[in-house]
């Protein structure tokens, strides 16, 4: 699903750095934390805590070694390390870290009560535990944009429409965490919004394959491409396929263990 770091930074990467940002300050972490960093990625949330809290330490963990290996070369920082695994099944000590956190990942772990009770053992006492996840049904612009089209043409595009998705509604993260025990906990969408030099801008990251759609498009004739196109850039008028603005919404929740 997301195989190509370089590729997904390209079609995500524009999205999700800037929400890492967001997510840190819903956080409310504190400069010297030990802070876990759960489906790292390409490394955008731990960059974001490195840079905006410099004597936090930071260990990201995420399952696909080619992300590990492009985190690592993004940053600088000798506080920050990045390493292969299983956010249902962590390899650290009860207690270790004083806040865990999960940008827009947890809707992918196929088993999010094991994963998150992974997150309640290694915080500590009164720690931080905190996830974001899109908005796919209304806020995340620019994959609406993209499975309305794709609805449109084709009902089999339903199944695979990321509206789909688990904890993308408003109150199922904050539902998960009340579950898992946790306390004092909030939830809240966090929005943000991209801008695009063209339609090309928008349309080509699709095409590498990364994500639902991008896996959707992998698997059409080059003509349902074309006619898939076609009917995405025909619901932007031509003005403004130059230089466009789309928004996202994620929702986020924080509990304390």
């Amino acid at each position: 699903m997301f195989a190509d770091a370089e590729a997904y930074e390209r079609f995500m990467g524009r999205w999700s750095r800037k929400m890492a940002a967001r997510l840190v300050e819903f956080a409310d972490l504190r400069d010297g934390w030990k802070v876990l960093d759960v489906g790292s990625g390409t490394g955008s949330l731990s960059r974001e805590i490195a840079t905006r809290l410099p004597n936090c330490s930071i260990v990201g963990v995420e399952p696909s070694e080619r992300f590990v290996e492009y985190a690592r070369s993004q940053i600088g920082s000798r506080k920050v390390r990045f390493e292969t695994g299983d956010a249902q099944e962590l390899r650290f000590a009860e207690g270790e870290f004083d806040a865990s956190l999960a940008l827009l990942v947890f809707n992918f772990v196929p088993n999010t009560k094991k994963a998150l009770a992974e997150l309640r053992r290694v915080t500590r006492a009164a720690g931080r535990i905190c996830a974001a996840v899109w908005d796919y049904g209304e806020g995340m612009e620019m994959l609406r944009i993209f499975w309305d089209a794709a609805g449109k043409l084709d009902a089999e595009a339903q199944r695979a429409d990321e509206k789909n998705m688990p904890l993308s509604r408003k109150g199922e993260l904050s539902a998960l965490w009340r579950e898992a025990g946790l306390k004092e906990i909030e939830e809240r969408p966090l929005e943000i919004a991209t801008r695009f030099a063209s339609f090309d801008d928008f349309w080509e990251p699709f095409l590498s394959g990364q994500g639902p759609a991008g896996g959707y498009i992998q698997g059409l004739r080059p003509e349902g491409r074309e006619e898939l196109r076609d009917e995405i850039a025909g619901r932007f008028d031509r003005a403004a396929r130059v230089r466009f603005e789309l928004r996202a919404v994620a929702w986020a929740v924080r509990g304390v263990r």
